[in-house]
């Protein structure tokens, strides 16, 4: 059994096995044309897969900015059905979304409603167009019509402009 050694039990070297001194193995059919695959391959697979990363991270991103948005229109909307004017809705949703958001507040009724819209921030955000929305009804807490009625029926309390 020779284990890739030629059969004169001699490599290219000039060395023999039983020599004791370390020699290189020679290999039937191994040429040094592959040299390099590796960092070839490498240099091939590296753009995907940083392209997969930055994917993952603006979906993460969009995925944090969807749980702001909500959590804002939930709370605007609870101070809303507190009696809370427009202003105090505005600084509550401008302070868990970020200054960047859009709210918009809303009565049908007894329903009141507040509706946040905000874009997706990072470097894929800005490329695309992504914008992100949250809205929360809720039944005006106080009696009478006086939670209703300082909402207008349509009223838009822009924070910034989306655009910005």
């Amino acid at each position: 059994m020779n284990r890739g050694w030629p059969a004169g039990g001699v490599n290219r070297a000039g060395a023999s096995p039983r020599a004791g001194a370390p020699a290189r193995r020679w290999q039937v059919g191994r040429s040094d044309t592959g040299r390099g695959a590796v960092t070839a391959e490498f240099a091939v697979a590296l753009p995907a897969v940083m392209l997969l990363l930055a994917l993952l991270l603006a979906g993460s991103a969009a995925g944090v900015t969807q749980l702001r948005l909500e959590e804002a229109a939930r709370a605007g909307a609870r101070a809303l059905a507190r009696g809370e004017d427009a202003g105090a809705v505005g600084a509550i949703v401008r302070r868990l979304a970020g200054d960047s958001a859009a709210s918009a507040v809303a009565s049908e009724g007894e329903w009141l409603s507040v509706t946040v819209s905000g874009r997706v921030p990072g470097a894929v955000g800005s490329l695309l167009p992504w914008t992100l929305s949250a809205r929360a009804w809720t039944r005006g807490e106080t009696s009478g019509p006086s939670a209703a009625a300082g909402v207008i029926r349509t009223w838009r309390c822009q924070l910034q402009s989306l655009a910005a």
